[in-house]
């Protein structure tokens, strides 16, 4: 258990993890400090029986926090970050926002402050993300450990150990979800065309989508082998995979869209 946590920034994200580490027991609301300017959100965070405050200067002089949570707006970063170095000596901080590098934590924080940098996905607001993290050298395992502890409250959790590898996450799992959706979107309007009524055609698009998605996460078998299990010779599933498959029609437009994202991610971080 830790004495102290300050969460900057309590958004969607940042209030959806918050609420996950108080249910879970990680953290008492008495330990959690948490800063936000916006007053409505402030006051949400505070329904938790949180400690919040409107900006960094509020924080007591003598508070020792083992983790910061950064979650504010990538370009605001810059801003926020300095309000903070006097944790650095002592802290670790973790920050959620896409782009920013461990290096431009180091920029303002100094290069002996002890960073670990993530890449949620949105569906970690519901504690069913994809969290993957790289630390610098100055993070403990012991630190590490804690804060992989706090982000499996919000799905689950891979570490790399390059951070360049990061942009290929981001353009896996980081935009992966919009792919999900869009593919519901297309898988409807098949359903659409083929007859049914769009609610119906959503519904069973989305539930699909879903309860395939379950069944891969809690089989023992590969989704390469559920889907054979799934295709009858000459039936009407594998009638729709050669379409999907032929000439890796599918695997070479989805690899082709991963790239195009991994290189886009790779142009911001120069920015």
């Amino acid at each position: 258990m830790v004495d102290n946590f300050v969460l900057v920034g309590c958004g969607n994200m940042g209030f959806a993890m918050l609420k996950g580490w108080l249910d879970a027991g990680i953290l008492k609301p008495d330990q959690v400090h948490v800063v936000e300017p916006t007053d409505a959100l402030r006051e949400r965070a505070a329904t938790l029986g949180v400690h919040a405050f409107a900006n960094a200067s509020r924080l007591a002089g003598d508070l020792a926090p083992r983790v910061i949570l950064v979650a504010v707006k990538p370009q605001v970063m810059g801003d926020v970050l300095p309000a903070y170095a006097r944790f650095a000596d002592k802290a670790t901080f973790v920050s959620v926002a896409a782009g920013i590098t461990i290096a431009f934590f180091e920029k303002h924080l100094g290069e002996k402050a002890a960073i670990v940098r993530t890449i949620p996905n949105t569906p970690a607001a519901i504690g069913k993300g994809m969290i993957v993290t790289f630390r610098n050298r100055n993070v403990t395992d012991n630190d590490a450990e804690f804060v992989d502890r706090l982000l499996k409250t919000s799905g689950a959790v891979a570490a790399v150990d390059d951070e360049s590898l990061i942009d290929a996450v981001t353009a896996v799992s980081g935009s992966g979800p919009a792919y999900v959706f869009h593919f519901i979107e297309c898988l409807t309007e098949a359903a659409v065309a083929a007859g049914l009524e769009r609610e119906t055609a959503q519904l069973l698009a989305m539930q699909t989508v879903y309860g395939a998605g379950a069944l891969a996460a809690a089989s023992l078998d590969s989704p390469t082998t559920l889907r054979e299990q799934v295709t009858s010779p000459n039936g009407t599933t594998a009638a729709a995979l050669k379409v999907l498959m032929g000439d890796d029609r599918l695997k070479n437009l989805l690899t082709e869209a991963v790239n195009a994202a991994h290189q886009r991610a790779i142009e911001l971080g120069k920015v």
